[in-house]
Formats: C-alpha cells, sequence, structure tokens
C-alpha cells in the first residue's frame, strides 16, 4: 500500500501541472456523477412490468380459449396453443379541446383529459373507446396436426378470430 502511495506522489511531482489538472477533473466529473439528480425513475419501469404482465395474461387467456374451442372440432383431439402479441390493446381516453383565437391571427388549442370520479371519489380519465390487442402470431399443436385438412380448418379458424395471416399461423402434430 505504501509503494502505491509513494508511485502516486511521484507520478504528481514528476506530471507538473497536466497532471493535476487532470485528477481534478476526474474528481469533478465523479462528483457530478454521483450528485442525484431529483427524478425518480422507478415508476416508468415498474408501470412496464405491469404493462408486460398484462399482456401476457392477455396472450394466455386467448389461447385457453382457443384450446378449449379447438379441441372441440372433429378430428383435432387435444391442443396446446401459444399466441403472441404484438401490442396489448389500446384505450382512447375522452379530451376536450379549447379553442382560441388571437386578434393576429394565431390559434391556440389546448386539450384536457376528462375524468371520471367512481363511487369512493376517486378520479379516473375517461375512457371512450377499448381497441382489442393485436395477435402477431399463433402456434397450434394439435393431436390431428398430421392430416393436411384439419390443419386448413385450424388455419382458416384462427384468420378468422385473430384477423392475421396465414404464414403467421403454424399447425403442428402433437405426440
Amino acid at each position: 500500500m505504501k509503494e502505491q502511495l509513494e508511485k502516486w506522489k511521484e507520478m504528481l511531482k514528476t506530471g507538473g501541472k497536466n497532471r493535476w489538472a487532470v485528477f481534478l477533473l476526474a474528481g469533478l466529473l465523479l462528483l457530478v456523477i454521483s450528485l442525484p439528480t431529483g427524478e425518480e425513475k422507478r415508476a416508468p419501469v415498474l408501470q412496464t412490468e405491469a404493462a408486460d404482465e398484462k399482456s401476457v395474461s392477455q396472450a394466455e387467456e386467448l389461447a385457453e380459449r382457443l384450446e378449449k374451442v379447438l379441441s372441440r372440432v372433429s378430428g383435432v383431439g387435444k391442443t396446446k396453443v401459444l399466441v403472441t402479441l404484438k401490442s396489448d390493446g389500446k384505450r382512447l381516453v375522452e379530451k376536450d379541446s379549447t379553442t382560441r383565437e388571437d386578434s393576429s391571427e394565431s390559434r391556440d388549442q389546448e386539450e384536457n383529459t376528462v375524468y371520471e370520479k367512481n363511487g369512493s371519489g376517486q378520479e379516473k380519465p375517461y375512457v371512450s373507446e377499448t381497441m382489442e390487442p393485436e395477435v402477431s402470431g399463433v402456434l397450434v399443436v394439435a393431436e390431428g396436426g398430421d392430416d393436411p385438412v384439419t390443419v386448413r380448418e385450424i388455419t382458416e379458424a384462427v384468420q378468422a378470430l385473430f384477423g392475421i395471416e396465414a404464414h403467421k399461423i403454424k399447425v403442428m402434430k402433437m405426440d
């Protein structure tokens, strides 16, 4: 340890003012980096995790419902389904817009979110329209997955239910 200190002292003596300036700037940089910014960065991360969990549960629910329906179709047999989502759906929030015109022919448009109160007095944004999640792909593993007619019927059913192209649907035979 003493040897390290001696080496540092020697470097500082031989380097002159340039070394001191470098050390001073490095120290200032470390100080600036360590200062808190006042922004809390955990909230968006938690919201993202909650959105991911919601997306996964929606995909699982769609897969379970499709499994139940397909397993009742003649020739399909037992099924396992995996659904992947491109988006977890959208909720359009109602907004009031106010337009103001000045004498200088400029227009200012202001939008304010409309809130609704529930029974306990809490306010939440008024959702005017809810859009369903967008499916990006479906994998169906079925006992009847080796029959071309059954594969075609499963593919057509998934296309009709989720509105996706045939190349985004894969039907395979179950062991």
